[in-house]
């Protein structure tokens, strides 16, 4: 068999024995300490790779030490092994490893602190994970007869290469005007000092002075490129590029060289903008310019408002671009015009201007007219887009046409009325008497983009036409009429003056648009949006009895059929105005409407459940709270808390924010936020039968929870509801204004909900409502700065919560 002898160092060697004989020996003569070392005894071609190893100590007190190689290479974190070999084993236990510099020290720390080593005698020393600091000369000593003797080795600790070169580039994008200076610096960092860097402008190399620096263990060489002045051939892509072992990292950037200065502005989004008021709109320019811009701003021009109102944008800069957004929340009619960015530099100033156009939904009224000296009925629509008009019946007298209807077709029209710029459009369509039949529903309806309105008539007789009388009119009729009218003139504003003078009402809710520390912004509640899925059919309501009237609106007990379901039945509570009321009351509950629309349900609010807004008087339907306010629930409960309720077996005593309350006092009960403080107006409100299949209590349960004597624990349940109730107002951004015991109903399981519902209640009459003004207000409720500054915050209805929390431990 073929045998070999191989050599277990850093320096392979190896000896081939005769094939032919059983056995073989290695034979050194004049063995010397060069021959220290391990030696491994092989057979080729043997499958099994069978070996033996023998180590050979050559000693020699003059050599302790055989160094297999003067020089070893390692990467940083992998073991670097030093191949300093003893020729003497005995030796062993006086060995130690050096830095070369640092010999003078022996015995003591000659290594860098954090060097880990081992030593073995067959292989040398072993630095276990290399660190690249750990890169020197080192000595491999030994003590020989009380001497030192050592022998050195150089250790090289090369840095892990991750990857390319890291680069940088500056600029990212360089513009210059021609004959002006540019700079390009292109740098370049590594781990290992091995790497190159070069800048190419196009596919040439330029040829550039290096500049080479060290910090943070880390390499950089840098390229500057100074062009001065510059020119049109020096223009172009210009590339920095690092190359190492382990590949190659490039970087690009475009130099443009123009003749003189620019600016230029453009925008993405179309300059005619249509928008649904209440909406938001973000108008977006972007701007190119060199040099930079010495100022920009954004300006409003419009026909509803003369002052210029402090717009909100935001510009942000790349290298020699500019993007400025303009916010416009929640859109109001006085903001539609034109709006326009301003910029300047050296080149000039450059303006974009957008033209927003406000969309409307179509509105619609009908009066009467004459045309041609012949009475007309006149419907005219009102909204953006322009909106299509028509003119439709149906038989007999209803509230609105359902379906198609009967398109009329002797209708006049249409005729557009005005086109007022970046606003409504009015459009009129003309119907004579004399087509009018009497058993009919006529309907004007108008369409547009953003949705639909209608308005119907019922005619009740044809009137005749209007002629004007022959006779002539004599002077002294004249002088009589025109002096009757005079005094009349005089009388109305008489009556004006005294109408402006009396407290009206005010609808208390507030939701804030927009606040700056104490001073808030709030949204008008007729600008608010209402939804058409409110609407209830009014032939679907049995109204009851009256649960509560005030001095312009009342509200009354119904019962809803079909209210969310189908086949459901619903108790509700109804609220209306009087035939008294005027247009001030009517703008208000519509305007409470839709502020409960906008607000939405919570458990602890009352809700709205629907409206009728068409063919009649509005109706505000609400939940139906059976109960009552919580003010006089809890007086009619004083007596029952007072006695056995807290102190079972014992006299009650009145103990502090406690006090007994007569029962013989006449107190209001109140629904739904109506009430009468005078006793001959008091309706006593008692459960009435209905079949709903919805309500989770009977009225014997109600009677029952009604007769059960007051605790503590509701108290504070109540106190809790309304706070949750309060913090969900707060989080809708509304302000309530008039928080008290008077404004929170209860409902069946004694659950309590903040509302307002003060337009039907008799504040004329109700000493809790003192005259500011020309208001009446609840000061005793008010917090200090809404008193004296009519300052209204979240805060100043955290003060009026405080006041409620006293009527309800105080028992009303």
């Amino acid at each position: 068999s073929n045998v070999s002898v191989e050599w277990d160092g850093p320096i392979s060697r190896s000896w081939t024995l005769d094939p032919d004989a059983p056995s073989s020996a290695l034979t050194t003569n004049n063995a010397t300490f060069q021959n220290t070392g391990t030696y491994r005894c092989t057979e080729l071609g043997d499958p099994l790779g069978g070996s033996a190893t023998i180590h050979l100590y050559v000693k020699d007190h003059r050599r302790p030490w055989r160094v297999l190689a003067p020089e070893v290479t390692v990467l940083e974190g992998q073991d670097a092994r030093l191949p300093c070999l003893l020729t003497d084993p005995a030796l062993a236990g006086g060995v130690s490893l050096a830095l070369l510099r640092r010999l003078s020290v022996l015995p003591g720390r000659a290594v860098l602190r954090q060097t880990n080593y081992s030593f073995s005698p067959w292989h040398g020393f072993t630095i276990h994970k290399a660190k690249f600091i750990e890169g020197q000369d080192y000595a491999c000593t030994v003590l020989v007869d009380g001497r030192v003797v050592w022998s050195s080795v150089r250790l090289n600790v090369q840095k892990v290469i991750p990857g390319p070169p890291t680069l940088t580039l500056k600029p990212t994008e360089l513009v210059r005007i021609r004959g002006e200076a540019a700079q390009i610096v292109c740098s370049a960092t590594d781990v290992d000092v091995h790497f190159e860097v070069f800048l190419h402008r196009g596919d040439t190399k330029l040829a550039i002075s290096q500049q080479s620096d060290f910090h943070d263990n880390r390499y950089q060489k840098v390229l500057t490129l100074d062009l001065d002045p510059v020119g049109f051939q020096d223009a172009g892509n210009y590339t920095c590029m690092a190359t190492n072992a382990r590949g190659t990292h490039a970087t690009s950037m475009v130099f443009r060289v123009v003749e003189g200065a620019y600016l230029t502005l453009t925008s993405e989004q179309s300059l005619r903008q249509e928008v649904a008021v209440g909406e938001k709109l973000d108008l977006k320019v972007k701007v190119e310019a060199y040099p930079s811009l010495q100022s920009f701003n954004w300006t409003y021009q419009g026909p509803f408002s003369d002052q210029q109102p402090e717009l909100s944008f935001e510009t942000s800069k790349d290298t020699y671009r500019y993007a400025s957004t303009l916010t416009l929340p929640r859109l109001k009619p006085s903001e539609a015009g034109r709006y326009s960015f301003l910029a300047r530099n050296a080149r000039g100033e450059g303006v974009l201007t957008f033209e927003l156009t406000l969309l409307y939904p179509p509105e619609v009224r009908i009066t009467w007219s004459l045309v041609n000296g012949s009475r007309a009925l006149v419907c005219q629509a009102s909204g953006y887009p322009q909106p299509n008009v028509t003119w439709v019946w149906c038989g007999g007298h209803t509230d609105r046409c359902e379906g198609a209807g009967v398109l009329v077709q002797e209708a006049l029209g249409p005729e557009v009325l005005s086109q007022e710029p970046f606003h409504k459009a009015t459009v009129q369509r003309l119907l004579a008497v004399g087509t009018l039949e009497r058993n009919r529903t006529y309907e004007c309806r108008a369409r547009n983009s953003l949705g639909n309105s209608s308005h119907a008539f019922q005619p009740v007789s044809v009137a005749a036409q209007v002629h004007s009388p022959d006779e002539p009119l004599f002077t002294p009729v004249l002088v009589a009429c025109v002096s009757i009218m005079a005094l009349l003139l005089l009388l109305l504003l008489l009556l004006l003056y005294k109408y402006k003078q009396k407290p009206k009402y005010q609808v208390r809710w507030k939701i804030i648009e927009s606040f700056a520390g104490n001073s808030y912004t709030f949204i008008d509640p007729t600008q608010l949006p209402y939804s058409e899925k409110w609407e209830f059919p009014r032939n679907k309501l049995q109204f009851g009895k009256t649960l509560g009237a005030g001095a312009f609106g009342k509200v009354v007990e119904a019962t809803a059929f079909g209210l969310g379901q189908e086949d459901a039945v619903l108790k509700v509570a109804v609220k209306m105005l009087k035939s008294t009321a005027h247009a001030d009351e009517k703008e208000a509950l519509m305007s409470e409407l839709k502020i409960m629309s906008h607000l939405g349900p919570h458990e602890n609010t009352v809700n709205l459940l629907g409206a009728c807004t068409h063919g009649g008087p509005v109706l505000v339907i609400t939940e139906y709270c059976c109960y009552g306010d919580l003010l006089n629930f809890l007086r009619r409960k004083a007596e029952a808390m007072l006695g056995p309720g807290l102190n079972p077996g014992q006299s009650p005593e009145p103990g502090p924010g406690y006090k007994n309350i007569p029962l013989e006092k006449k107190y209001t009960r109140r629904d739904s936020g109506f009430s009468s403080q005078g006793v001959d107006a008091y309706v006593e409100m008692r459960p009435v039968s209905t079949s709903s299949s919805n309500d989770s209590f009977s009225e014997q349960d109600l009677d029952k929870e009604d007769g059960r004597p007051l605790e503590l624990c509701d108290l504070l349940r109540f106190s809790s509801q309304v706070a949750q109730g309060m913090a969900f107002l707060a989080s809708k951004n509304c302000i309530h204004r008039d928080v008290a015991a008077r404004n929170v109903l209860l409902t069946s399981g004694h659950v309590a909900k903040i509302g307002d519902f003060g337009l039907a209640r008799d504040i004329m009459n109700d000493s809790n409502y003192i005259v500011k003004g020309n208001a009446r207000l609840p000061v005793k409720w008010m917090a200090p700065e809404s008193i004296f500054d009519c300052v209204y915050t979240v805060q100043s209805d955290v003060w009026s919560y405080g006041i409620l929390l006293w009527e309800i431990f105080s028992l009303g």
